[in-house]
C-alpha cells in the first residue's frame, strides 16, 4: 500500500520540473492526480504517462485568474471521487531585471501567479475541504512552493523573491485560518534543484562553482527529493505539522561563507 492511497491530489505548475515530480511520485504512493498548467501540450502529456502506472488527468487552469481555478476544482470533483485531499500549490514563475529597470507588468506578472496564485487557488480548495470535514470526512492537506529566496535575495530576481516571502507568510496565515477544521498547510523551500532552469550549471564551470560555493552538500537537488517532502508534509505522519516552511535546501540557508568546489 502507498503512503497516499486513495487520496486525490491537485498540483499545480506540473507539467514539468518539480511539480511533475511531485505527480509521479504521488501516483507511486497510491494518489489519484489532477495535473494542471497553463502549458496544455506538455500537461497532457504528463497526465498520459502517469495514467499508464496510476490515475491522472489534466486540466488546464490559470492558476492567477479565479474563474479559471474555479473551474480547475470543480474539474478534480468531477474526475475522480468528488472529493479533494490535497493541494499542492506549485506553479510559478520568474523574471529577471536590475532593481531600477524592472517594469511594473513583469513585477505584476509574477506575483499574480506565484502569491496571487497561491492564494487563489488555495482559498477555493480549501472552501472544500472545509465541507468535506463538516461532513464527517478526513482533513485535508496544503502544501504551498516557496523558495530560499524567501528569506535570500537575488538582486535581479525582485518580483521572484518578494512572492517567494508572500508565499512563506501566506502558508502561516493560511495554516491558522483552517485549524479550527484540522486543515494543515505547510510549504517547501527548495534551494537550486535541477530543473531546466538550472540545466546550464551542468556545463557552465563558473556558474557551478558559484552554486555550489554556497551549498554545503556541494550538488544540485533533484526534483524528486523535493517530492519526498511533498509526500510527507500531505501525508498522516505529518499530522501534527502545520504552518510550517521545510527548507530541502542542501545547507544553504544555515551557510555563512562559502566552502570549496572542486573543478
Amino acid at each position: 500500500m502507498g503512503t497516499l492511497d486513495g487520496k486525490v491530489a491537485i498540483i499545480t505548475g506540473a507539467a514539468r520540473g518539480i511539480g511533475k515530480a511531485i505527480a509521479e511520485r504521488f501516483v507511486a504512493e497510491g494518489a489519484s492526480v489532477v495535473i494542471s498548467d497553463i502549458m496544455e501540450d506538455a500537461g497532457k502529456a504528463t497526465a498520459a504517462e502517469l495514467a499508464k502506472s496510476g490515475k491522472a488527468v489534466f486540466i488546464a487552469a490559470d492558476v492567477g485568474d479565479a474563474a479559471s481555478v474555479a473551474k480547475l476544482v470543480e474539474g478534480a470533483k468531477k474526475a475522480f471521487t468528488g472529493e479533494i485531499d490535497i493541494l499542492i500549490n506549485n506553479a510559478g514563475i520568474v523574471h529577471s531585471a536590475e532593481f531600477l529597470d524592472l517594469a511594473e507588468a513583469d513585477f505584476d506578472k509574477v506575483l499574480r501567479v506565484n502569491l496571487k496564485g497561491s492564494f487563489l487557488v488555495g482559498q477555493a480548495v480549501a472552501k472544500v475541504m472545509v465541507e468535506q470535514v463538516k461532513a464527517g470526512k478526513t482533513p485535508g492537506a496544503i502544501v504551498n512552493m516557496s523558495s530560499v529566496n524567501a528569506r535570500l535575495a537575488i538582486v535581479n530576481q525582485i518580483p521572484y523573491c518578494v512572492s517567494k516571502g508572500g508565499v512563506s507568510q501566506l502558508t502561516n496565515v493560511m495554516a491558522l485560518g483552517l485549524s479550527e477544521w484540522g486543515i494543515r498547510v505547510n510549504a517547501i523551500g527548495p534551494g537550486s534543484i535541477a530543473t531546466e532552469m538550472l540545466a546550464s550549471v551542468n556545463t557552465d564551470k563558473t556558474a557551478r562553482h558559484r552554486l555550489f560555493s554556497r551549498t554545503p552538500l556541494r550538488r544540485l537537488g533533484e526534483p524528486d527529493e523535493i517530492a519526498k517532502v511533498a509526500v510527507f508534509l500531505a501525508s498522516d505522519a505529518a499530522s501534527y505539522v502545520t504552518g510550517q516552511t521545510i527548507y530541502a535546501d542542501g545547507g544553504r540557508l544555515g551557510l555563512n561563507y562559502t566552502v570549496p568546489v572542486a573543478d
